[in-house]
């Protein structure tokens, strides 16, 4: 991607604009990630059974992910993101009211469909918008928007933490979070740019979508982001519960240990940047995969609490690359860039869908801190799919 030193403010205002977007959606995200280990508690569930209630976000997410490259075309990014960001945040309100209040799994459940529903909608209208500005700028700026997401999540984990260990009401930090995440973006979409404009003639009546299912280089791009997901996705939901049950820390203890994940995992984001100019897409890639499996073996495998943290940063900036280049990826084209993100999206949540649940089931019967490993043993096949990822003008 040539590099441009100069653009337009509208465009520089865009950027800011949807890195705003991103960090508030982490926030949110990492908001009820940071009081799983409570909910268990106030619920009285089984890892199995938490697992399958997390189950919720991804099916919500999986039913709002195919519709929304056809959402973004027909309203444009700033109306889907909006609504998105509406949608999140009364799932964070029920799902709060629902472990907190009622103590019950089903009302918890709800509101964790109605999170993912809204995030997923979310999360594509913004990526969708974040490769718009990407190609205005000419260079490669993607991980510095999933920066701008873990940043947010850094921010959240922390309050989060902050909050358990001073005794806050689940209710009523989601309550407040979910305040954050609704009007925050109404404030940031007026100065995003125009992404559903790029010519696709099929995008409307969803023939865009169905052709992009049948792209092998698509698919195999979605394969590595599931991979990838996967590898993100296991420490969002379990990592905090694993160094509760695992290390025998108190949950805020577990919670800064997330943080630290998340933190490393914003500065991968933000020096990736620089390594994927100089090295490429696939070359990167493959570092960052064998980083994060080392990562996850020093978190199961470390006897002294400061090595599992060293583990957790380690695993945070292996994890850092593989969803926004993923990204980048399917938007190289831009006419199809809405059709595309849309299915590797869809095929990265998958791994939302199906990880609490393999995870709550590995749980049961080796423990939450060993089922972790299932991660660093599905990073080796998926390095084969990362080629894909490669930009067609370096084919």
């Amino acid at each position: 991607m040539a590099v441009e030193t100069r653009a337009e403010p509208g465009v520089l205002r865009a950027r800011n604009a949807v890195a705003v977007v991103f960090a508030l959606n982490g926030f949110a995200m990492a908001s009820w990630m940071s009081r799983i280990p409570e909910v268990r508690d106030a619920l009285s569930v089984t890892p199995g059974e938490l697992g399958r209630m997390l189950l919720a976000i991804s099916a919500g997410s999986l039913l709002a992910l195919p519709l929304s490259g056809t959402a973004v075309h027909r309203f444009g990014a700033r109306a889907v993101i909006s609504g998105g960001a509406v949608v999140t945040a009364s799932g964070l309100v029920l799902s709060g009211t629902g472990a907190g209040l009622f103590g019950s799994v089903w009302i918890t459940a709800a509101g964790l469909f109605a999170f993912g529903l809204g995030t997923g909608l979310w999360d594509v209208s913004m990526n969708i918008d974040g490769a718009a500005v990407e190609r205005a700028i000419g260079r490669t700026i993607m991980p510095r928007f999933h920066a701008g997401f873990s940043f947010g999540t850094v921010i959240g984990a922390g309050v989060g933490a902050a909050c358990a260990a001073l005794g806050v009401p689940v209710v009523a930090h989601l309550i407040a979070a979910a305040l954050l995440a609704a009007i925050g973006p109404a404030l940031a979409v007026p100065s995003l740019l125009p992404a559903h404009d790029e010519p696709d003639p099929d995008a409307k009546s969803g023939g865009g979508i169905l052709r992009a299912w049948a792209e092998p280089r698509t698919l195999l791009v979605g394969l590595m982001v599931l991979a990838m997901a996967l590898t993100e996705g296991t420490a969002n939901d379990w990592l905090a519960v694993a160094l509760v049950d695992g290390h025998d820390v108190p949950p805020w203890l577990g919670a800064v240990g997330f943080a630290v994940f998340l933190s490393a995992m914003t500065a991968g984001r933000v020096g990736g940047t620089v390594l994927l100019d100089r090295f490429g897409r696939v070359k990167v890639l493959w570092t960052t995969m064998a980083t994060a499996a080392v990562g996850v073996l020093l978190v199961v495998h470390g006897t002294w609490l400061p090595l599992v943290f060293l583990g957790a940063a380690i695993w945070g900036l292996g994890a850092s690359l593989g969803f926004p280049v993923g990204m980048s990826a399917a938007a190289d084209d831009p006419a199809r860039a809405a059709a595309r993100v849309s299915v590797v999206s869809t095929i990265g949540y998958t791994a939302f869908l199906a990880g609490p649940p393999l995870l709550g089931y590995l749980a049961d019967h080796v423990g939450t801190l060993h089922a972790l490993l299932l991660v660093a043993v599905l990073l080796v096949p998926s390095a084969l799919a990362v080629p894909a990822a490669r930009p067609p003008r370096e084919g």
